[in-house]
């Protein structure tokens, strides 16, 4: 019963998990505090340790690109609020590849008892004790329109958290969908044809605009 409550985790199209916690940056009271705003909801192992504190200098050096997306990042390990606090404080003094320090600038929430982690299926049975490096992109109602796993020795790509959220607003404010490698300035796609008039009207739909490769994908030049 343990290892099924472990494993339970929300999927994409769900309502994002309530709670209410500590943090590096003070209470919270998730996802109420962030109504209005994208979040992207991230757990790391363990404090103090290599693959995740190349990860923070990483999302802090970017917090305000993300910030311009209407986004606010939030991150979380099952370790205490003092480890947090003094593992920020130490990150502040590491200058990675020379790229200049950084402060982190995004709240870190403490989940000794592990709640937040099983309610979003952050443990995994190879290491029940750490939380894995899950990513959740939670939109402006509180749905969850995209998870990410990776395994606990590889660091997230930043740069694609990024892109998934340019292509989900993108989806919202212009009803299109993106194509594989899609990055802002790229053609889109419309949405496939409903009806046998819809598919033959959109095959003969060719100009600088639209190309019909075929009745099911039709690729839309990006104006914005």
């Amino acid at each position: 019963m343990e290892n099924s409550e472990i494993m339970r985790m929300p999927m994409i199209g769900d309502k994002a998990p309530e709670f209410r916690s500590i943090t590096t940056k003070g209470k919270i009271n998730f996802p109420d505090d962030y109504k209005g705003k994208w979040v992207v909801f991230f757990s790391h192992p363990a404090d103090f340790t290599p693959v995740c504190t190349t990860e923070f200098i990483a999302l802090s050096k970017r917090a305000e690109e993300f910030r311009a997306m209407n986004t606010e990042l939030l991150g979380l390990s099952i370790d205490s609020l003092h480890s947090h606090l003094a593992w920020a404080k130490n990150i502040e003094e590491i200058d990675w590849k020379g790229q200049g320090k950084v402060t982190v600038p995004f709240p870190i929430v403490a989940d000794i008892s592990m709640a937040v982690a099983k309610k979003y299926g952050m443990l995994q049975t190879v290491a029940s004790t750490q939380t894995v490096r899950a990513v959740f992109i939670i939109d402006p109602d509180s749905i969850i329109r995209a998870i990410l796993y990776y395994p606990m020795s590889s660091g997230r790509n930043i740069d694609e958290i990024v892109r998934i959220i340019q292509s989900l607003q993108k989806h919202d404010t212009e009803n299109v969908n993106t194509p594989a490698d899609w990055v802002p300035g790229d053609y889109v796609l419309l949405g496939s044809p409903l009806t046998l008039e819809d598919a033959e009207s959109r095959i003969k739909e060719k100009g600088e605009e639209l190309i019909p490769y075929e009745w099911y994908l039709t690729a839309k030049k990006d104006c914005k």
